[in-house]
């Protein structure tokens, strides 16, 4: 659908749905709109809430999105209140899978025509960045502190050189083992070689697990030429040694200049934080017409968040380029399923009770929402943690959780110049990229203009469609990816986060 039914108070997100949500609070008696105008409501219901518009037996399925979100606990009249008392989630396990390709869908496809263009910073491996930043990396926490001294001290002496001067400072490195070693030297080798980067200062301390000889090989598409290291426990004053790094690396940066580049050219990771009952409805569904318009004019888009795809990973899995890809999308849900039960958790507690008070109550209907930042764009490619997405056309699953730092700081990982991130109850959270606070009512939007930079709750406001929005939203893009800054940007809100789930020493 390319518009959303605004029905002042309520909508039905597909027709084939038994129930509608509420806009905005209403109150016990409010009559819902036609064809159901016989049916009042039985109670208040709040925001984001959903209604029956029939009467429903105990086990029946729940539809919203066209697919079941779960099944009713008891009988349910039409016009009541449908959440957490009378509605389960109907997952229980290891689910069971087929490949059942939608052969009928034609996103995906180049299209032809004049495309956007935008001003960027063309690199030796071909990728383009969206800013000419030096980031600075650190091996191991003990030199987070140099890291951000460095980082102060060349914005200070060097204000002009570069767009910016970024600290990505972490906690990991030392006392590491196995897997979580491996998450956090693929992680930031990965960080290591991202194209928004003009030149990588990294710092190690000298005793660490997460040797800097290590993590220098492991990134093997490093342009050695924009890079600067050294162990601090190897120089008299490494605050001193640092600066001197930087100024070698502002040198090679300084005919850098933005020239026009294709669309094609740009990397957007998609990730929704903190959802409500209307993301689905608004940001994440107008993130998805930008899913398709950016794949469709040959960029490529990163998806990530594995459990929150449970409930709605069958949905993705028919969208599988062939059955090679559909394997492994198997084999990231599978593993990350295996992941909950390793460590004695509930596959689906969730969601969290923020969504609930949003109004979402199970999984599915999460998931079905989250998942809508995919759009219908063919999926071609699936990728580990830590991984960096191939630089072409088309959609990529990253394997990561649901946690809004970790997956966002993947989705820079994996080459996004830019994360698209929805969100219905507001977060000052920002990431190495640009990021994009995307709301999903106009409530937050007006609350926090500090960290929203684009309403989608317009489309509940207006007459306005979710292709129109989407329009609106990729002018902004443009504008960012040409050197326009993000509210993160300004609050200075650069955050990463590695995943850990092992053994730390």
């Amino acid at each position: 659908m390319s518009k959303i039914a605004v029905q002042r108070q309520f909508i039905q997100v597909h027709p084939n749905d038994n129930v509608v949500v509420a806009i905005v609070p209403a109150a016990q008696g409010t009559a819902l709109p036609e064809p159901w105008q016989a049916i009042t409501l039985q109670s208040d219901v709040p925001a984001g809430h959903k209604i029956a518009v029939c009467d429903l037996s105990a086990g029946d399925k729940i539809y919203k999105y066209g697919y079941s979100i779960g099944h009713a606990t008891t009988a349910i009249n039409a016009g009541q209140h449908v959440h957490s008392h009378n509605l389960k989630t109907s997952l229980s396990g290891q689910e069971k899978y087929q490949y059942q390709p939608d052969v009928s869908k034609a996103a995906g496809q180049t299209t032809s025509g004049n495309h956007p263009t935008f001003d960027g910073f063309e690199r030796k491996n071909g990728r383009v960045g969206i800013r000419n930043e030096i980031w600075i990396i650190n091996t191991v926490g003990c030199v987070n502190q140099a890291a951000r001294r460095i980082a102060q001290l060349a914005e200070k002496q060097f204000t002009e050189m570069a767009d910016a001067y970024v600290p990505l400072t972490h906690a990991f490195g030392c006392s590491q083992l196995g897997d979580d070693l491996s998450n956090t030297r693929k992680l930031l080798a990965s960080l290591m070689q991202h194209a928004n980067a003009g030149g990588v200062l990294v710092i190690g301390l000298g005793c660490e697990n997460n040797q800097l000889k290590a993590l220098l090989a492991e990134a093997s598409g490093l342009d050695e030429s924009r890079v600067e290291f050294f162990n601090s426990q190897q120089v008299e004053d490494e605050i001193e040694y640092g600066l001197q790094a930087v100024k070698r690396l502002l040198d090679k940066m300084q005919d850098d200049k933005r020239t026009p580049q294709p669309i094609s050219k740009l990397t957007l990771g998609m990730k929704c934080g903190g959802s409500d009952g209307f993301s689905g409805l608004t940001a994440n569904a107008v993130v998805g017409r930008m899913t398709d318009k950016l794949t469709a004019m040959g960029g490529r888009v990163i998806l990530t968040e594995t459990p929150e795809m449970f409930g709605a990973e069958q949905v993705l899995m028919n969208r599988a380029e062939n059955e090679q890809v559909y394997q492994q999308i198997v084999t990231l849900v599978n593993d990350f399923k295996q992941y909950f039960i390793d460590n004695k958790q509930p596959i689906y507690e969730n969601p969290s009770p923020g969504n609930k008070d949003g109004g979402l109550t199970t999984l599915e209907e999460k998931s079905l929402g989250a998942i809508q930042k995919g759009g219908q764009a063919i999926i071609n490619q699936v990728i580990d943690y830590g991984e960096i997405a191939e630089n072409s056309q088309g959609l990529t699953l990253l394997q990561g959780p649901g946690n809004d730092a970790v997956s966002s700081t993947a989705l820079a990982a994996a080459g996004a110049n830019i994360v698209l991130f929805t969100t219905g109850r507001g977060t000052p959270l920002g990431f190495p990229v640009p990021t994009i606070k995307i709301s999903s009512n106009s409530t937050i939007a007006g609350k926090k203009p500090h960290w929203i930079d684009f309403n989608a709750g317009q489309v509940l406001d207006s007459d306005m469609t979710l292709d129109e929005c989407a329009e609106q939203l990729m002018d902004y893009v443009i504008q960012v990816a040409s050197g326009q800054k993000t509210n993160n940007e300004i609050n200075d809100s650069r955050e990463i986060a590695i995943w850990k789930n092992g053994v730390t020493l």
